[in-house]
């Protein structure tokens, strides 16, 4: 049995954070570069895959844990889609119209919509600070948007970036009923498979639009190339293992608060790496703040069913082995 240790469990999911984080800026250089979204969807999603395929079949049981049956198909086809393809590309649409703090921001309403669902999708009860952190995260919005001015920010970023929170709450909802016949690493890469065999057929139905010559250049002096292999490996593989093993440690719940540092830390690294253009005003820092504490409000706000007969599906909101935001 494994020794838990709290502090290692909050060093591993900080460390995770900060990886997402210098991953916004990452992929916008990539973005500005001139590789499209689609296209650095399908490269995080085939590099993922390639490397997660090697470790699943390297580490014990091999190849038995990468089995599937037909039944099964139709879940991790929609978990892949939901959580790896749409929910990384539509944040990089975000990311390239809006600041990345922003970005996140909105696309962090997710477990939100989750507890919503809980409520309403499933009957399950839930503590009244929902209703709360609802109204928080929604005035948190308003003064990120900063809707009693002019509405400076791009309108077809904001609707990427609501559009993404709603996959990802796709995604976490999903990854519950998942997580019952699949390990981790097993789930996470052929969802990685299914959001590649999408990027491939969207790039087959586009005509191949959006050339590769980009990865041949620079973006903010540093290789492009370069910077879609921290996309690959820095940020997404080795964070979702950092998540994992944190949760040997931590409970589920402590994991994806301490997870949402991220918007902090991610609008630091942008604001440093790519400028003013990052920058958020006092308001926007505020509206910020209030989206965070509202969200912190509403995945603590379901109450556990006693266990009265077979083990039901565990809480999508809280899903242990799917806390790693999918981008």
């Amino acid at each position: 049995m494994t020794t838990r240790r709290p502090a290692l469990g909050v060093l591993l999911v900080l460390s995770s954070a900060v990886l997402f984080a210098v991953n916004g800026t990452v992929s916008k250089l990539v973005l500005r570069a001139g590789v499209d979204a689609a296209q650095l969807t399908l490269i995080r999603a085939a590099g993922a895959f390639a490397g997660l395929l090697a470790l699943s079949l390297l580490l014990r049981p091999g190849a038995r844990r990468l089995r599937v049956t037909a039944a099964q198909l139709p879940l991790l086809i929609a978990y892949g889609l939901a959580g790896f393809f749409l929910t990384p590309m539509l944040y990089f649409v975000a990311i390239s119209r809006l600041p990345v703090g922003i970005a996140l921001l909105f696309e962090y309403t997710a477990p939100l919509l989750v507890a919503l669902w809980a409520r309403f999708g499933q009957r399950q009860r839930v503590r009244p600070r929902l209703w709360g952190g609802l109204a928080l995260s929604l005035v948190g919005l308003a003064c990120v948007a900063e809707v009693w001015g002019e509405l400076t920010l791009d309108g077809l970023g904001v609707l990427a970036g609501l559009a993404a929170a709603v996959m990802l709450a796709g995604y976490y909802v999903l990854g519950a009923r998942g997580v019952r016949e699949h390990d981790t690493l097993s789930l996470t890469t052929w969802a990685f498979g299914a959001a590649a065999v999408a990027g491939l057929l969207t790039r087959a139905v586009t005509d191949g639009t959006g050339g590769w010559a980009p990865l041949g250049g620079t973006s903010g002096g540093v290789p492009v190339a370069l910077l879609c292999g921290y996309v690959v490996l820095l940020g997404s593989i080795l964070p979702f293992l950092l998540v994992a093993a944190a949760l040997r440690h931590l409970p589920a719940t402590s994991v994806g608060i301490l997870g949402m540092t991220e918007p902090v830390l991610a609008a630091t690294v942008a604001w440093l790496a790519l400028g003013a253009g990052e920058v958020l005003n006092a308001a926007q820092l505020g509206g910020g703040l209030l989206v965070l504490v509202g969200v912190a409000l509403a995945e603590t706000a379901r109450i556990a069913e006693p266990s009265t007969g077979p083990p039901a599906d565990p809480p999508p909101a809280l899903a242990p082995d799917v806390l790693a935001t999918p981008r």
